[in-house]
C-alpha cells in the first residue's frame, strides 16, 4: 500500500480554493502511484474556522465542496471537514472513494485548553471508523484523540484496525515536533500498531502550522519525518508481512529535527508570509532603528517576501546616536531594502510647543518620550494608508510582557512579528540570521539596547537584565509559578515584586497590541486571557509577609 500525505496549506474560510488544493494534490498522489491520499483536519475549511463553524451558510458551502471533491477525487481520500448532522457540529473525516462520501468518522476528544476552544463548537463523537484499503485494514482518527490516552486507537484497534491514520492540524510551538514524536511513538508502541500523522503547515493569525507530518512503525520507531514549514506530498509504503506486519518504507533518508533557532526563524519567516500573502497586502513597512528588534524583523520580512516588497523608514530625533542610522542604513542595504529618512524634529518641536501651556510647571519625564513614538506610529501608518503595505511592529516578548512598550506608538500597526520572541531569543535569533549571511552589524549585537527616547538611555535603567527578566516572564507567564516560587529560585523579593507587578499592570496594553507569531507553549492572546480589571495580585500577600513590598 502506498500512501499519499498532503501536508498542505490551507486558508481558514477559502473552502472553493482549498478544495482546488486538495485535489491538486490527489492528482500528484495518483501519478505517484498512490493508493491512498490522507489530508489535515479541517482541510477544508482551514483551521481553525472559529465563529465561521457558526454560520449554516459556511457549513453549507463546506457540504457542497465535500461533494465536488467526492466526485472529481482521482483516487480514494481521507478529507478533514466540519459537518453538521442533526443540529449537532463534528469535526469529521470524510473517506471519499467511488465517487462518493463512503464513510464518515467523527472527532472523539475535543481539545479545550491553550489555543484550542473545540467545545464551543463541536459535538465529540463516539464511533470507530475502519476500512480496507490495498488489502489493509485503516483506522481513522484525528489530532486529539491521540493525545487523551489510548482508548480511541484500541478503540480502532479493537474493530480489526492495522494502521492508524491521524488527521492534524497541530499549531507550532518550541519542541512541539519531539513532543509529538515522543507521543505517537508510545502509542504506537503501547497498541503495537502504526501510525501515520498528517499535519497542516502553513500560517493562519497568530499561529503557525509547522508540518512536519510523520509515521512511526509498531514499535514506535520513526519511518518519516516530512519538511518544517514546507507544503509537500510525502509517500510512504507499507507492507504486511507473512506474520502480518506491517514494514514502512519512505523515499529516502529520515529527516533530522532542524536545530531549535532555525526552527523558529522558519516559523516566524512562515507566519510573516502567509499573513501578508493571505490577507492580500503588496507589501510591508516597518520603522528601522539600527536596535536589534527591528533588524531581525526586517530580515525575517525579506526572507518570507523579498526585499521589493519590504519598505523601512528611519525616523532619527535629537536623541537617536549616529551610530544607529549608520546600522539601520547598513542593514538596508545588506538585505536591499529601500529605505527613506524622516526626521521627526520637526513634528516634535510642534507637539513641545501646542502642549507647553498645558504641562506649564511640570518635569520632563515618559510623555516626552511617548510622543516620539507616537509621532513615528504616525508616519509608519500614513505609509500604511497610502501604498497599502501591512505595518509590521518591532516589540519583542520582554517588553510587551512588562509594559516597556508605547500604546498607540512602537505598538501601533498590523502585525507583530516578534512578539513572542523574549530578547534573549531575538538575540539568537539575529546571530542566527547572520550565519547565514551577514545582514546585521556586530555592534548592533553586542551595544547595549535603548529606545533612544532621552539622554543616554539604555533599558537596563528601566529593567534588570534581560537573562533575569526573561527568566521570571517565562516562569510567571508561561508555568503559572508564584512569587513565592521565584523568590525560593534564587530572585530577589524587590525583582519579583517589580516585575510582577509591571506584568500585570500591562495587561490593558497587550490587550490593544496586534497580533503575531506564536512560537512559546503559553503566548499573550488567545493561550493567555487575563482581566484587566482584576484585583487578585496575589504575590502582594507574599512580599507583604516578607516585608519586600512598598
Amino acid at each position: 500500500m502506498r500512501i499519499a500525505l498532503a501536508q498542505v496549506n490551507c486558508r481558514v474560510g477559502d473552502v472553493a480554493g482549498n478544495a482546488d488544493r486538495l485535489l491538486a494534490a490527489a492528482v500528484e498522489a495518483q501519478t505517484a502511484g498512490a493508493d491512498l491520499l490522507v489530508t489535515p483536519e479541517l482541510a477544508l475549511s482551514g483551521y481553525p474556522p472559529e465563529d465561521l463553524l457558526l454560520r449554516a451558510d459556511f457549513l453549507q458551502v463546506c457540504d457542497a465542496a465535500l461533494q465536488r471533491l467526492a466526485t472529481e477525487a482521482p483516487l480514494p481520500m481521507l478529507v478533514g471537514h466540519p459537518q453538521r448532522e442533526q443540529e449537532r457540529l463534528y469535526n469529521s473525516a470524510s473517506l471519499l472513494r467511488g465517487g462518493r462520501v463512503a464513510a464518515v468518522y467523527h472527532k472523539h476528544c475535543l481539545p479545550n485548553y491553550a489555543v484550542f476552544d473545540e467545545v464551543r463548537y463541536f459535538t465529540p463523537g463516539a464511533q470507530s471508523l475502519v476500512f480496507t484499503c490495498a488489502g489493509l485494514q485503516c483506522g481513522v482518527v484525528i489530532c486529539e484523540d491521540v493525545w487523551c490516552g489510548p482508548g480511541v486507537a484500541q478503540a480502532a484497534q479493537a474493530q480489526g484496525a492495522e494502521l492508524l491514520l491521524v488527521l492534524n492540524a497541530s499549531p507550532y510551538h518550541l519542541n512541539k515536533q519531539r513532543a509529538r514524536e515522543d507521543q505517537v511513538g508510545a502509542l504506537a508502541a503501547q497498541c503495537h500498531l502504526p501510525i501515520v500523522y498528517v499535519n497542516l503547515v502553513g500560517g493562519q493569525d497568530e499561529l503557525v502550522f509547522d508540518g512536519q507530518s510523520f509515521a512511526v512503525d509498531q514499535h514506535g520507531l520513526l519511518a518519516l519525518r516530512a519538511p518544517q514549514c514546507e507544503e509537500v506530498l510525502a509517500l510512504l509504503d507499507i507492507d504486511k508481512d507473512h506474520a502480518d506486519i506491517c514494514r514502512m518504507q519512505a523515499a529516502g533518508p529520515l529527516r533530522p529535527l532542524p536545530d531549535e533557532t532555525a526552527e523558529v526563524y522558519a516559523v516566524l519567516r512562515l507566519g510573516v508570509r502567509d499573513y501578508a500573502e493571505k490577507n492580500g497586502f503588496p507589501g510591508v513597512v516597518l520603522g528601522l532603528s539600527g536596535g536589534v528588534d527591528s533588524a531581525l524583523t526586517l530580515a525575517i520580512a525579506v526572507d518570507a517576501l523579498g526585499a521589493e516588497r519590504v519598505h523601512a523608514l528611519i525616523m532619527p530625533s535629537r536623541y537617536t546616536a549616529e551610530m544607529s542610522i549608520a546600522d539601520a542604513e547598513a542593514e538596508a542595504r545588506s538585505l536591499g531594502v529601500r529605505t527613506d529618512t524622516i526626521s521627526i524634529e520637526g513634528p516634535f518641536n510642534s507637539y513641545l510647543e501646542t502642549l507647553a501651556p498645558l504641562f506649564a510647571g511640570r518635569a520632563v519625564d515618559t510623555t516626552e518620550e511617548n510622543l516620539q513614538a507616537r509621532i513615528r506610529a504616525a508616519l509608519l501608518m500614513a505609509y500604511s494608508n497610502k501604498f497599502g503595505h501591512l505595518l509590521l511592529t518591532t516589540g519583542n516578548k520582554s517588553e510587551i510582557a512588562v509594559g516597556y512598550a508605547t500604546l498607540y506608538g512602537d505598538m501601533a500597526g498590523g502585525f507583530a512579528v516578534i512578539k513572542d520572541c523574549p530578547k534573549t531569543l531575538v538575540y539568537r535569533l539575529a546571530r542566527y540570521r547572520n550565519s547565514l549571511s551577514p545582514v546585521i552589524p556586530e555592534r548592533v549585537l553586542t551595544r547595549p539596547p535603548s529606545a533612544e527616547l532621552a539622554p543616554d538611555q539604555r533599558d537596563q535603567d528601566s529593567l534588570p537584565p534581560y537573562e533575569m527578566l526573561d527568566a521570571i516572564i517565562a516562569a510567571y507567564v508561561e508555568e503559572d509559578r508564584g512569587a513565592a516560587e521565584l523568590i525560593a529560585a534564587g530572585f530577589s523579593a524587590e525583582t519579583v515584586t517589580r516585575v510582577l507587578r509591571l506584568i500585570d499592570r500591562a495587561e490593558y496594553k497587550r490587550r490593544q497590541a496586534a497580533p503575531g507569531v506564536r512560537i512559546s507553549a503559553r503566548a499573550f492572546g488567545k493561550d493567555r486571557r487575563y482581566p484587566i480589571t482584576n484585583g487578585y495580585h496575589p504575590w502582594e500577600a507574599v512580599l507583604s509577609a516578607r516585608g519586600a513590598l512598598p
